[in-house]
């Protein structure tokens, strides 16, 4: 499936919106979680190809001249308009997607595989903690948007500084704390410390928690072992790496994830 850009906008230095129309995506068919995710395709340096491809076109191809897959959360789909909006977390020249997002203009085309996804806001829970850095954003402002009405939730997010703060919205009752790199002393620890100190309210809570591996290890091993939340219930998963490359947090990724669960 592909769709070809409509309008691209700079929503804060790290991140770019990315709005994506016609193409064939009137056979898209999103899912009903708001983590959903699409399985995006983007070339390697000196590519002899371009979207829409076969890819039984790559099967004669080297490994380092296939198309490289990175999961992207999707932000928003429209039905009516048959429009796919998605959020890239951007570090200059580092890694594919995000030079993509950054360059892709109107008529330019994006390939992918999906939807596929795993969580929803839970209606039964009492309240919400949902936390995470930029690469959780699109999934936490989807999550927000799903809230009913009045439903209370509470929201830890990291970023460099100010400027990268987005505007949230939600038809629940949400309490937003932005968690700034650029001022903290140790900036690891800024997720862990503040759902440490987060005073639980009575009832269930329905627990999101993405972004780097270290800090959600951490808050995963505080929730599970201190605060008695069921693993099995709660959505809790790192997307990437400090220090790493896509590929190398890739390489290790599984392995890494059996070692965390022997934490609790």
């Amino acid at each position: 499936m592909y769709g070809v850009v409509r309008s691209t906008q700079h929503l804060t230095p790290s991140m770019v919106r990315v709005v994506l129309g016609g193409g064939n995506l009137d056979g898209f068919i999103s899912t009903p979680y708001s983590d959903q995710y699409i399985n995006a395709q983007f070339f390697p340096g000196g590519a002899s190809y371009t979207a829409p491809f076969d890819p039984a076109d790559f099967e004669s191809l080297d490994s380092d001249q296939r198309p490289r897959g990175r999961r992207y959360t999707v932000r928003a789909w429209d039905d009516d308009q048959q429009e796919l909006t998605v959020d890239f977390v951007v570090h200059g020249d580092h890694g594919y997607a995000g030079p993509w997002a950054q360059r892709a203009q109107p008529g330019d085309c994006l390939q992918f595989t999906g939807p596929n996804g795993a969580y929803a806001p839970d209606p039964d829970a009492a309240w919400h903690l949902m936390a995470g850095d930029e690469s959780a954003l699109p999934a936490i402002g989807a999550s927000l948007d799903a809230l009913t009405p009045g439903t209370r939730a509470v929201v830890l997010v990291v970023v460099d500084g100010p400027d990268d703060e987005l505007v949230l919205t939600t038809p629940g009752d949400a309490n937003i704390t932005w968690l700034h790199r650029r001022s903290a002393e140790n900036p690891a620890t800024l997720l862990p410390d503040a759902v440490a100190a987060l005073d639980f309210a009575p009832g269930p809570v329905d627990v999101f928690v993405h972004g780097e591996a270290g800090e959600v290890r951490a808050v995963r091993k505080h929730l599970l072992s201190e605060r008695g939340i069921d693993g099995k219930n709660a959505s809790i998963s790192p997307y990437w790496r400090r220090t790493m490359t896509d590929e190398e947090w890739r390489i290790i990724k599984s392995a890494w994830l059996a070692d965390q669960a022997n934490d609790v």
